[in-house]
């Protein structure tokens, strides 16, 4: 008789399965943990840099980059056929994201701090550079400059933070949150149509407008360097036809895509609502240019919350299933992950200005609960071999 052998662990077989499950979880504590200390909750205890930037720092370059290299260091293998990072690399590249999050916490020095920070995002772009570059894959360049562009806006976002420039640090930060909304745009715009098509059985998916895709992503890169540059940060009538535009061209794109019965299945109506929801952005950007809306914050949480992790909590849902070989049927629970996470937008973005106490903590448990439904029903998706016995 054989002895019981544990089941063998597949978490460093690609890029996914590591940065999915730390950047779910990493985003679960990361919020309830800022609302605490928002509300001076959590006595003396400061991370490096102070809790404003940490929070400011963390959401995007901690959470959101986990998520965005999981996904590209993946999907760069099936799109060019060079294999993706796996083994001893994939495990010190986690490990590089790993230890930058627990420096900043235990409020280490900040020069260690920001040395061990700046080296995930130049790694990761130096990874799908290497693979698109083997395989002359122009299609892909562009999510090469907005992975560079990103680590660029990391570098203002430090400097900000070691020269105590709060405006510098939010130049940085928000030129990154318009770099991730242009990705949202590109990725969304390659998956989404695709998806809603294979999920629903239609005889082929909504037509492509490529004109339309290239000023998107023109637009959306061309707003992250005014964020960056901080021009974008003064109402102007121009920036806000420009919003108005890029909004009218997300919307379109969502009516073409759109199909009444993609609201009966979770995986496809969750990607279609973080997809709206950056419309609703980009109209809220408008807004606040034309002097129509007061509160900066209401449209970046907009996109925060509800367009960005939106689109990354659909995605991650349904990329886990697709690339450990198992159907594309998630957890009844994974329903409510959606109806959770799509609660926290309103509940940050209108009930705390009001009800403070309320309304971020309203936002942080639904948050929270979306990813912890989230890590519940896939820790052992990510963790073991996919069930075909196929590498990945």
């Amino acid at each position: 008789m054989r002895p019981h052998q544990p089941p063998r662990s597949a978490l460093f077989e690609l890029g996914f399965r590591p940065f999915f499950l730390a950047g779910s979880l990493f985003a679960a504590v990361l919020i309830p943990l800022w609302v605490a200390a928002w509300l001076g909750q959590v006595g003396d205890w400061q991370p490096t840099g102070g809790w404003f930037a940490w929070h400011m720092h963390e959401m995007l370059f901690g959470f959101v980059a986990a998520i965005i290299a999981g996904f590209l260091l993946t999907a760069v293998q099936n799109w060019t056929g060079v294999p993706g990072l796996s083994g001893t690399p994939l495990v010190a590249l986690a490990a590089v994201w790993l230890l930058a999050r627990l420096a900043w916490l235990a409020a280490l020095p900040l020069w260690l701090v920001i040395a061990l920070d700046m080296l995930f995002l130049p790694a990761v772009t130096v990874a799908m550079a290497r693979s698109v570059w083997i395989a002359r894959q122009k299609r892909n360049y562009p999510i090469v400059l907005v992975l560079a562009l990103l680590a660029l806006c990391n570098l203002v976002s430090l400097i900000g933070i070691a020269s105590n420039d709060f405006a510098l640090q939010r130049q940085g930060n928000l030129g990154a949150l318009w770099l991730v909304a242009a990705l949202v745009g590109m990725i969304g715009g390659r998956v989404i149509p695709f998806f809603t098509q294979r999920g629903l059985n239609l005889p082929q998916p909504a037509p492509a407008l490529p004109w339309l895709d290239y000023l998107l992503l023109a637009g959306s890169i061309l707003v992250a360097l005014l964020m960056v540059s901080g021009i974008a940060l003064h109402p102007s009538l121009p920036a806000g036809l420009l919003f108005a535009l890029l909004g009218a061209g997300h919307l379109a794109r969502l009516l073409l895509w759109h199909h009444p019965r993609l609201w009966t299945v979770p995986l496809l109506w969750s990607l279609h609502l973080a997809y709206a929801w950056l419309v609703v952005a980009l109209y809220a950007m408008a807004l606040w240019n034309a002097g129509w809306l007061v509160d900066f914050s209401q449209a970046v949480h907009l996109l925060a919350i509800g367009s960005i992790s939106g689109m990354i909590l659909a995605m991650i849902a349904r990329v886990s299933l697709g690339h450990t070989g198992r159907p594309l049927e998630p957890a009844p629970a994974m329903s409510l992950a959606f109806i959770l996470l799509n609660l926290a937008v309103p509940a940050r973005v209108w009930i705390a200005p009001a009800w403070p106490q309320f309304g971020f903590w309203l936002a942080a448990v639904s948050w929270a609960g979306a990813f912890m439904l989230f890590v519940w029903y896939y820790v052992a998706i990510l963790y073991r071999p996919r069930p075909d016995g196929r590498p990945g």
